[in-house]
């Protein structure tokens, strides 16, 4: 089932959270691995939700 805009609206804030704790997470040397794991897990859903929002709105059009 495909997420109405509220909805990735929604996530996209909580992503935008959670991308800003885990970059606040990752020491200035010596990055770990399953950190820069997750945060890039963050930013690709980000991405991915932000064109999903983009081509729901289009069609609103």
């Amino acid at each position: 089932m495909r997420m109405t805009a509220k909805e990735i609206k929604n996530r996209l804030a909580e992503l935008e959270t959670l991308i800003r704790e885990t970059k606040e997470r990752l020491p200035a040397h010596s990055t770990k691995p399953p950190i820069m794991h997750e945060l890039l897990a963050y930013e690709d859903e980000y991405q991915d939700l932000l064109a999903d929002l983009k081509h729901i709105l289009n069609q609103e059009k």
